[in-house]
């Protein structure tokens, strides 16, 4: 299922955290901090989450990470709630904030689902065929 979030409230977050597992924002969480070049102590002082909690985060041994602790936490990687939640989607399926925003314009525009769908497969058969 592919989900286009603009505002991450709590509900959603914790929806979301629950759905797809922790593990995958942990991980996220440490990809995004060893980046930037923070240790998790810099992390933890600077985002104001205590040290222990980002390692049970980034472990994912806390199975709830409040959707307050994670914009904390986005802050001071300087990212978005989003991305934290959607990097293993973007990841494994090489989507980018690009295409989402194509994509978000289309629906904007009354783009239909089945318009789409029909636009896709037209790419598909032009791909096919032999010149």
């Amino acid at each position: 299922m592919f989900v286009i979030m603009i505002i991450c409230g709590e509900r959603y977050c914790r929806r979301y955290v629950e759905e797809r597992g922790e593990r995958m924002i942990g991980e996220t969480i440490k990809k995004k901090r060893i980046e930037k070049g923070l240790s998790l102590n810099e992390l933890a002082l600077l985002s104001k989450v205590s040290k222990s909690y980002l390692s049970y985060i980034e472990r994912g041994i806390q199975k709830e990470p409040s959707p307050h602790i994670i914009s904390r936490i986005a802050k001071v990687l300087n990212t978005s709630i989003e991305e934290l939640l959607h990097e293993d989607m973007f990841n494994d399926r090489q989507i980018d904030y690009e295409w989402l925003h194509i994509l978000k314009d289309g629906i904007d525009y009354g783009m239909r689902k089945d318009e789409l769908r029909f636009y896709v497969d037209f790419i598909k058969f032009q791909k096919k065929k032999v010149y």
